[in-house]
């Protein structure tokens, strides 16, 4: 690793990132850098690292045969240092950056473990094609802190792994104590992003999500995406959603084929120059 290292800070909704530059991945991804840099003490702060890498250089087989879609490769890893298969919210600051910095000058497709995942630009706008969601065959009983009583939960693949709880009322998911994970029988092989929605009007939900690997986050981009396909049931296809989340607001929508188009802003906040000896303490 360099004596120094320049991150951007960035977010979707809220749902905050640390990015690093590192096109020819010569950056050693250790867990202990990451815990570091998402630290909101001693860090940066942030739900997940995305690193940027040139898809020709990733060392995953999986990923680099993806070159000849995508350029550039997102490698996420979550604020505990363990890796996701995707991010929803990430990929679209992802993009945002791409675009910013000029390695990209329009709509796009980014290398992810979840696939190639197209992007497109309106405004301060940014979408994600993210493909079809498949219902898992477990039927998990969720239990939460400040919420009475068990309830089911359906499990989706999106890639991420998650369970998705329907409330009655605002109140109720405003009485959640997320601030340790949900308790899920059975918890689904790889864990599990837990989201507590509310139906507010027709195609309108609120939603709070326990992330796996983070905690709760302010917004989660596949759980956004999870939600609205548990809720949908037989208007799957129908119309766009929109999913009130602590940060924001995104929306989603189907193409054609299936596959789910999440909408939301993406914003880069500021770059950082991080130090030599703090990162020598935490390489």
């Amino acid at each position: 690793m360099s004596h120094s290292l320049r991150a951007v800070k960035g977010h979707g909704t809220e749902n905050d990132f640390v990015l690093l530059p590192d096109l020819d991945a010569v950056l050693s991804m250790s867990p202990s850098l990451v815990r570091a840099l998402c630290d909101r003490h001693a860090g940066i702060g942030a739900d997940g690292v995305l690193r940027v890498v040139r898809t020709e250089n990733a060392t995953e087989p999986d990923v680099r045969a993806q070159a000849g879609e995508a350029e550039f490769f997102m490698d996420y890893h979550n604020a505990d240092g363990s890796i996701a298969e995707m991010c929803g919210n990430g990929v679209r600051v992802f993009a945002r950056y791409l675009r910013t910095v000029g390695l990209v000058d329009g709509d796009t497709t980014i290398a992810t473990r979840g696939g190639p995942k197209s992007v497109t630009f309106s405004g301060d706008d940014v979408s994600v094609d993210m493909g079809a969601a498949s219902y898992r065959p477990e039927r998990p009983r969720v239990s939460a802190s400040g919420l009475l009583g068990e309830y089911q939960g359906i499990a989706i693949d999106l890639p991420n792994p998650h369970v998705v709880v329907e409330l009655a009322d605002l109140a109720s998911l405003e009485a959640l104590e997320l601030w340790q994970p949900p308790r899920i029988t059975p918890e689904l092989p790889n864990g599990q992003n837990v989201e507590f929605v509310v139906r507010t009007s027709a195609r309108r939900l609120s939603m709070r999500v326990h992330e796996r690997g983070v905690g709760e986050t302010r917004s989660c981009g596949t759980g956004i995406c999870a939600a609205v396909v548990a809720a949908a049931g037989d208007e799957a296809g129908e119309g766009q959603w929109r999913v009130e989340v602590p940060g924001g607001r995104c929306t989603v929508g189907w193409t054609p084929d299936g596959s789910l188009i999440l909408t939301g802003p993406a914003v880069l906040v500021a770059e950082v120059q991080l130090g030599e000896q703090w990162l020598a303490e935490h390489r």
